[in-house]
């Protein structure tokens, strides 16, 4: 048996998978980007139209539990969320108040999406928290996601 004395040799028997490439300094990214949760070249486009479906599914789902039930929250909380989602609908209409529209739609969108988990854990039933949740979790993506593609 001999001793390996090159350093080759000697990692080699050390490592028992090879050492990974290195890159060249032109590759290396010193600031990654930010990758959108939808990939979609027109996201900002988008958000507008999402804002005004989601503001009237709100009103409406409002409206609805209150002529079903008399609930007076449920037809508050749909007027407050179409109140927001009209306010970012009109701020995403110019080009310098767009990334606060997206903003707006963020926030309340993320508001409705906790309001709409405390009462699926509360109730366990699906119809309607669990509906409503997961349409508030997609128009959170979609104001993200348009919020990251304004802002760079």
């Amino acid at each position: 048996m001999s001793l390996m004395t090159t350093s080759s040799a000697f990692s080699a028997t050390l490592l028992p998978f090879p050492p990974p490439p290195r890159l060249s300094v032109a590759r290396l990214r010193l600031h990654p980007r930010r990758r959108a949760l939808v990939r979609c070249a027109a996201v900002s486009e988008i958000a507008p139209a999402a804002s005004a479906a989601y503001g009237v599914l709100l009103l409406g789902g409002g409206a609805f539990a209150y002529a079903r039930s008399g609930s007076k929250g449920s037809i508050y909380g749909g007027l407050a969320g179409a109140a927001l989602m009209g306010a970012a609908y009109y701020l995403m209409q110019s080009p310098e108040t767009m990334a606060a529209g997206d903003a707006v739609g963020f926030g309340s969108a993320f508001l409705f999406a906790c309001v709409f988990g405390i009462r699926l854990y509360n109730s366990r039933k699906l119809v309607p928290s669990g509906l409503l949740l997961a349409l508030s979790l997609g128009a959170l993506g979609v104001f993200y996601s348009a919020y990251l593609q304004d802002k760079v």
